[in-house]
């Protein structure tokens, strides 16, 4: 049987439910500037509000991951993953998206890299 209350667990596991509530709160904000705006024109066939959907949705999926984070076995490994993906991967999402500037795009991958590497070291 459990002696600590829940919340106290994951907070010996580090900061990551408290980073994951900031997390949410930024991607709910980001989705609301999203909904209620325009986008810029772009050059050729690109979609930026196809772009920026994507990235606040992964935004919020991780979020969630995040929260989780703390069950695992190396959650410093898992989350600095999760947390390092997020910014790359739907930071340059976002910045791309309500830019139209394509200067940060080669580092999405990386980011998406290190997404995958979130939920591979939560099995470790």
């Amino acid at each position: 049987m459990l002696k600590a209350p829940l919340w106290q667990l994951a907070q010996e596991a580090g900061p990551f439910v408290r980073l994951a509530g900031l997390s949410g709160a930024a991607a709910v904000i980001l989705g609301a500037m999203g909904a209620h705006r325009s986008f810029p024109e772009t050059e050729g066939k690109e979609d930026l509000r196809k772009i920026f959907e994507t990235a606040n949705r992964f935004h919020f999926l991780h979020t969630l991951a995040l929260v989780t984070v703390p069950l695992c076995r190396r959650p410093y490994i898992a989350g600095a993953f999760f947390i390092a993906g997020m910014g790359m991967f739907c930071g340059t999402c976002y910045y791309h998206a309500f830019t139209g500037d394509r200067k940060l795009r080669q580092v999405t991958p990386l980011g998406g890299t290190c997404l995958i590497l979130g939920w591979v070291a939560m099995v470790l």
